[in-house]
C-alpha cells in the first residue's frame, strides 16, 4: 500500500499537467476555429455560445460550410485535414458574407481604370520589383477582359495600393505572418477597389516566401468585383496555393467566367488570324438585361429574392439594391447545370426546386445543393412519357405547386406530397388569355405572372383573367 500511495502522489501532479495542456491545447483550437468562422463565414453570437458544445448542430453547419467550399470532406468534425486547411494563409476577404455588407455585383462602369502605390513600398523587395508584380497582376485581367490600366503617381486612383501592418485605417486589422495575407475592396468610390498588403509577411519574387504577384492577381480579382470561387484550381479560390507553377501561370477558366460576366471578352484585334468557325465551339453570348426579346429560362423566389434564370447566368432582384445583380450559376451552386427549364420555392421547406431536361431535378438550400439529388421527376407522379417539365410556381397559401408541359399543366398537392387526380388539365381552360406555352411562372401580390417569350401575363386567380400583359423583363427595371 505505501508503494501504491508514493505512486499516487507521483502520478497526481504529472496527470493534472498533462490533462491541462492537453486541454490548454484543444483550447487554442477552438480559438482558432472560431475566429476562422467569425472572419470568414459570418459565425453569429447566436452560433459562438455553442462552442463549448462541439455537437452544437449549429456548429456543425458553420464547419460543414466552411468544408464544402474549400473543397474538404463534408464530415463537421474538425479533422486533420479541416485544421490543416485553417492553418494555411489565405486572403483576408471572407467566403461568405451578409449580402447587405456587399451590396450587389458591383463592377466598374469605365474600362479603364487607374491604379497607384501609395505611403510605402514592402521593403522584402526592391521597389521595381513591385511594380512588376503589380503590373504582371493586372496584365492577367486585362487579357481576358476589354479592360485597361494606367498607373498615376499622385491624386486619388480607382484602385489604391498599400502595405500595412495591423490596424491600418479600415477596421480590418492584419493578424501578423501566416495567416491573412491581403484584402481588397470591390469597385466603388472611396477605399472601395483598393487593396491592403499585409507588410508582416515575407514578400518575394518566387515561392520561397509569398508570392507578391500570386496575391495581388488574387486580390486585384475582388477590385474588379469577384468574389471567392469554391473551385481549387481557381485563382479566386481564397487559400494560398504556394506550389503554383509561376512559369505557367494562367487563370481558370472559372476565372475566366467570373470576369467576364462583368465585363464580357476583350475586344477582337484586326491584326487577329481569322479561326475557321468550325474548330471553335460557339459561345453563348452574355444576355442583355433590357434586350426586348429577353426570355427566362425560369424564376424563382428564394428567401424574398427573386431569381431570373437565363442560360449560364441568373439575375437577382433584392429588396435593398435598386439596380439587380447579376450572377453566373457557377458562382452560387458550382454543382448545377445550365439552360434550366424551370424552378420553384417550397417556402416552408426553405427550399428551391430546379429542373432540368433529362427527367432530373435538385433541391437547395440558400447557396447549397442538398444531399440526395438530383432525383427522377418521375417519383412526383408525372407519367413517363413526361421529359420535360417548362415551368412551375407554388401557391403558398393554398399549397399546391403548379407545374407547366406544352399546352398542359399537373398540381401537386404539398399536404399529401401528390399528383392530383384529374390532371393534366388545358391550360388555356383554367388561365384563359395566358399563352399556352409557359417558359417560367411566379406568384407575387397575389397574382401569377406567366413569362412567354418575351412577354408576361399578369393573372388573377379570383377573378381568372389576365389583368396586365407587360415585357418579361420589366422586374428588371427596364
Amino acid at each position: 500500500m505505501k508503494h501504491l500511495a508514493i505512486l499516487v502522489l507521483w502520478c497526481l501532479p504529472f496527470c493534472s499537467a498533462y490533462t491541462l495542456k492537453r486541454a490548454a491545447k484543444e483550447d487554442a483550437s477552438m480559438g482558432l476555429v472560431q475566429k476562422y468562422l467569425e472572419n470568414y463565414y459570418s459565425l453569429t453570437k447566436e452560433v459562438r455560445q455553442f462552442f463549448r458544445r462541439r455537437d452544437s448542430d449549429s456548429l456543425v453547419g458553420k464547419i460543414q460550410e466552411m468544408q464544402k467550399f474549400l473543397g474538404l470532406e463534408v464530415t463537421g468534425k474538425l479533422d486533420s485535414s479541416t485544421l490543416e486547411v485553417m492553418h494555411k494563409p489565405r486572403c483576408g476577404v471572407p467566403d461568405v458574407r451578409h449580402f447587405s455588407t456587399f451590396p450587389g455585383m458591383p463592377k466598374w462602369r469605365k474600362t479603364h481604370l487607374t491604379y497607384r502605390r501609395i505611403v510605402n513600398y514592402t521593403p522584402d523587395l526592391p521597389r521595381d520589383a513591385v511594380d512588376s508584380a503589380i503590373e504582371r497582376a493586372l496584365k492577367v485581367w486585362e487579357e481576358v477582359t476589354p479592360l485597361t490600366f494606367s498607373r498615376v503617381y499622385e491624386g486619388e486612383a480607382d484602385i489604391m495600393i498599400s502595405f500595412a501592418v495591423g490596424e491600418h485605417g479600415d477596421f480590418l486589422s492584419f493578424d501578423g505572418p501566416g495567416e491573412s495575407l491581403a484584402h481588397a475592396y470591390p469597385p466603388g468610390p472611396g477605399v472601395y477597389g483598393d487593396v491592403h498588403f499585409d507588410d508582416d509577411e515575407k514578400w518575394t519574387e518566387d515561392a520561397s516566401g509569398t508570392n507578391l504577384f500570386l496575391v495581388a492577381a488574387h486580390e486585384l480579382g475582388h477590385s474588379l468585383g469577384l468574389f471567392h470561387s469554391a473551385n481549387t484550381e481557381a485563382l479566386m479560390y481564397p487559400v494560398y496555393n504556394s506550389l503554383t507553377d509561376l512559369a505557367r501561370f494562367r487563370l481558370s477558366q472559372d476565372d475566366v467566367d467570373g470576369i467576364q460576366s462583368l465585363y464580357g471578352p476583350p475586344p477582337a484585334s484586326s491584326d487577329d488570324t481569322p479561326v475557321p468557325t468550325e474548330s471553335v465551339p460557339p459561345q453563348p453570348e452574355t444576355p442583355a438585361m433590357c434586350d426586348p426579346a429577353l426570355s427566362f429560362d425560369a424564376v424563382s423566389t428564394l428567401r424574398g429574392e427573386v431569381l431570373f434564370f437565363k442560360d449560364r447566368y441568373f439575375w437577382r432582384r433584392t429588396h435593398w439594391n435598386v439596380r439587380p445583380e447579376f450572377h453566373l450559376i457557377s458562382a452560387f451552386w458550382p454543382s448545377l447545370p445550365s439552360d434550366l427549364d424551370a424552378a420553384y420555392e417550397d417556402r416552408r421547406k426553405d427550399t428551391v426546386f430546379i429542373f432540368k431536361v433529362g427527367n432530373r431535378f435538385w433541391a437547395v438550400r440558400g447557396n447549397e445543393v442538398q444531399a440526395g439529388y438530383p432525383r427522377s421527376i418521375h417519383i412526383l407522379g408525372f407519367p413517363p412519357t413526361i421529359r420535360k417539365i417548362d415551368a412551375a410556381v407554388s401557391d403558398k397559401e393554398k399549397k399546391k405547386t403548379y407545374f407547366f408541359v406544352e399546352d398542359k399543366y399537373w398540381r401537386f398537392d404539398e399536404n399529401s406530397q401528390a399528383m392530383e387526380q384529374d390532371f393534366p388539365r388545358l391550360i388555356a381552360e383554367d388561365f384563359p388569355g395566358v399563352e399556352p406555352k409557359v417558359d417560367a411562372a411566379l406568384q407575387a401580390f397575389g397574382f401569377f405572372y406567366f413569362f412567354s417569350g418575351s412577354s408576361q401575363f399578369e393573372f388573377d386567380p379570383n377573378a381568372r383573367t389576365v389583368t396586365h400583359v407587360l415585357k418579361s423583363n420589366s422586374w428588371l427595371h427596364c
